[in-house]
């Protein structure tokens, strides 16, 4: 595990672009995000994603941003499910109960609180206490 600081200079910017398709190929996990960055108090994190494997849940202090860089993403509520395509993104309000569901391999990328609870207050096959950084200094 690499940390941050290595990425970045004394100044706070970055010491070179990330390449974000490099750094899938560095993981096959699903349901496992890596973290990437760090800006402002929030993660920016990459995740694969496949199969019915997320279970509902709520945060209830934070928003969650979907990102869908490749498949497509359901994202269900009780009340809707939005279809979120390559390109696009969809933000989870906080307190709003909701679950992922992929169609087919996903690759995500997501913008989160550092402390964010992986699937808030309940317990998962897929729950993560904790997040690796991805190693970015072969990038």
């Amino acid at each position: 595990m690499l940390e941050w600081s290595v990425m970045q200079r004394k100044d706070g910017t970055m010491a070179k672009a990330v390449n974000i398709e490099r750094c899938f190929e560095k993981f096959s996990d699903t349901y496992s995000p890596k973290i990437i960055g760090e800006l402002n108090g929030q993660h920016v994190k990459l995740a694969r994603v496949e199969g019915d494997k997320c279970p509902w849940h709520t945060h209830e202090n934070e928003d969650e941003l979907f990102y869908v860089l490749d498949g497509v993403l359901d994202v269900q509520m009780r009340d809707e499910t939005v279809r979120v395509a390559p390109g696009e993104f969809y933000i989870v309000a906080l307190g709003k109960e909701h679950r992922v569901v992929p169609h087919g391999h996903v690759k995500l990328m997501l913008f989160e609180p550092a402390g964010i609870a992986h699937t808030g207050t309940v317990q998962a096959e897929i729950t993560k206490d904790q997040y690796e950084w991805l190693d970015l200094s072969e990038e």
